[in-house]
C-alpha cells in the first residue's frame, strides 16, 4: 500500500534525524549489539514463568538501577517500572518489553550458540524485547540526549497465556499508568512489522450441571449436561462470523465424567471457548451469540426429558480488549518513518494481541514492534534468535523514542 505520512510529521522526523546527537546515538546502538546479546543470554536462564517473575523483575530492577533510572521499583503485580526524566516539557512515553515466558520452572535453559543463532527456550519471547530496552536506555546515556518528556521503561508481568496481558492492564489502571501519554511495546519477531490495532482474546469457561445417574436406570429420568455441552458444542459451531475485521472462535477443550463412572450419566461438564476479533464490537456480538447458544442448549436438553433442569455457569479465564486505531495516527506514521530512515521496508499488521492492546483500547497512541532478528520455534523448547542485525530493533525503538517526546530545545513531538 501506498503511504504518505503528514508534513508535521515528516518535518519532525527530517530534523531529529540530522541532529549529530541522534546519528550518534544510532550508531552507538549497532556498536552495543554484542552487549545486548550479552544480556540476552544473562537473562535468559533467569525462569520467569508467568506469575512467577520474582527473580527476573529482581534481576531487572537492578539493571535499571545500574543504567541511572530514577525512581526504579518492582510494583505489586511484580511489573519493573523506572524513569529516565525529560525536562518536563513533553508527553510521557512508555516502552516496555515483558517478563514473562511460556516455559514451566522444569523446563531446562541452556543457550547454545550456532550457526549465529542462540537455541534456547524464552531466547526471543521476550528475553530479547528486555535486552533491547537495555540497550536505548545506554544510548541516551551515552548521547546525553536531553528528552523533553518523562520516559519510562518496564518490563511487564503476566503477558502470556493466562496472565491475559495482566501486568500492562494493572500498570494503566493505576495512577502512573494515567500519566502515559503514548506507549511501546517490543514483541514478536522481525524489524518490519507495526501493529497498530489490537486482536481481542476471550476465553470462556462453561460448566453444565445436572442430578446426573446411573447410565441405565437413570435414563428418560434425568437431563444430561454432558449432552447439553454437546448440543451447545454444535449450536457454537455453526456460528458465522465475517471474514473482515478478522473474527475467529474455536471450543478448545470438552470435559465430562471419567473412566471409573463410564456407566454414569455425568453430574458435570465443561467446555472452554476461545474467540478472537479485529474488532471490539465484533468480539461483543460473537460473545452475545455464544451465550444465546449456551442457554439453548441447556433449555432443549431440560425440555428434551421434562424431568430435572439443566443449570450452567462461567468463569473467565482470559479478557482481552480489542481495540481499533487509525493507520494515519502520528505514533504510526513516526514508526513508519523511523524503519525508512534505517532502511527497513515496513510493514502494517492489524493481527496482533500484545501488551498494545491495553493503552490502545484506552485509546492511547500505541504500537508494537517486532525484536529485530529473525527467529523461530518460539513457545517450544527449539526457540531460535538470529544474532546479525538484531540492533535494528533498539534504533527503531531510539528514534520512536524521541520524536514522541522531543528533544529539548531542538525537535518538538509528533504527537497530536
Amino acid at each position: 500500500m501506498e503511504y504518505k505520512a503528514s508534513e508535521k510529521t515528516i518535518k519532525i522526523m527530517s530534523a531529529l534525524t540530522s541532529l549529530q546527537e541522534v546519528k550518534q546515538g544510532l550508531e552507538f546502538l549497532k556498536s552495543d549489539h554484542d552487549n545486548t546479546v550479552k544480556d540476552q543470554l544473562e537473562m535468559v536462564v533467569i525462569k520467569a514463568p508467568t506469575f512467577l517473575e520474582q527473580e527476573r523483575a529482581k534481576y531487572y530492577s537492578e539493571r535499571l538501577k545500574d543504567l541511572g533510572l530514577e525512581d526504579v521499583h518492582i510494583d505489586e503485580h511484580c511489573n519493573v517500572i523506572g524513569l529516565r526524566k525529560g525536562s518536563g516539557k513533553g508527553p510521557a512515553i512508555l516502552i516496555e518489553a515483558h517478563l514473562d515466558t511460556v516455559f514451566p520452572l522444569e523446563v531446562e535453559i541452556n543457550p547454545v550458540i550456532k550457526d549465529g543463532r542462540i537455541h534456547a527456550p524464552g531466547i526471543c519471547d521476550d528475553t530479547r524485547g528486555l535486552a533491547a530496552l537495555l540497550s536505548v536506555i545506554r544510548s541516551l546515556n551515552e548521547t546525553g540526549i536531553k528528552h523533553s518528556g518523562d520516559i519510562y521503561f518496564a518490563g511487564m508481568a503476566a503477558e502470556e497465556g493466562i496472565g491475559g496481558l495482566g501486568g500492562m492492564r494493572s500498570f494503566f489502571s493505576g495512577s502512573l499508568g494515567k500519566k502515559i501519554d503514548a506507549s511501546i511495546s517490543i514483541d514478536g519477531g522481525g524489524s518490519d512489522k507495526i501493529t497498530f490495532n489490537a486482536t481481542g482474546i476471550k476465553t470462556i469457561e462453561f460448566n453444565f450441571y445436572g442430578i446426573g445417574g446411573h447410565a441405565y436406570g437413570a435414563f428418560a429420568k434425568v437431563a444430561n449436561p454432558l449432552h447439553a455441552a454437546g448440543r451447545a458444542a454444535a449450536k457454537i459451531a455453526c456460528l458465522k462470523v465475517p471474514p473482515e475485521p478478522k473474527t475467529t472462535y474455536a471450543i478448545s477443550n470438552f470435559h465430562a465424567g471419567n473412566d471409573a463412572g463410564i456407566h454414569a450419566i455425568p453430574e458435570s461438564a465443561t467446555i472452554k471457548i476461545n474467540f478472537r476479533s479485529n474488532s471490539s464490537l465484533e468480539l461483543e456480538k460473537l460473545e452475545k451469540a455464544i451465550f444465546k447458544c449456551i442457554e439453548e442448549a441447556c433449555k432443549e436438553e431440560t425440555e428434551f426429558w421434562g424431568m430435572d433442569t439443566i443449570t450452567y455457569d462461567h468463569n473467565y479465564l482470559v479478557d482481552i480488549p480489542a481495540g481499533e486505531q487509525d493507520i494515519n495516527r502520528s505514533i504510526v506514521q513516526a514508526a513508519y518513518l523511523s524503519m525508512e530512515h534505517l532502511g527497513i521496508k515496513p510493514i502494517f499488521t492489524k493481527d496482533g494481541c500484545t501488551n498494545a492492546n491495553i493503552p490502545i483500547s484506552l485509546r492511547l497512541p500505541a504500537i508494537c514492534i517486532g525484536r529485530g532478528g529473525n527467529e523461530g520455534g518460539v513457545h517450544t523448547t527449539k526457540e531460535w534468535f538470529e544474532i546479525e542485525g538484531a540492533y535494528r530493533c533498539p534504533q527503531e525503538v531510539f528514534l520512536i523514542a524521541l520524536s514522541l517526546s522531543g528533544i529539548e530545545g531542538k525537535t518538538g513531538s509528533v504527537l497530536e
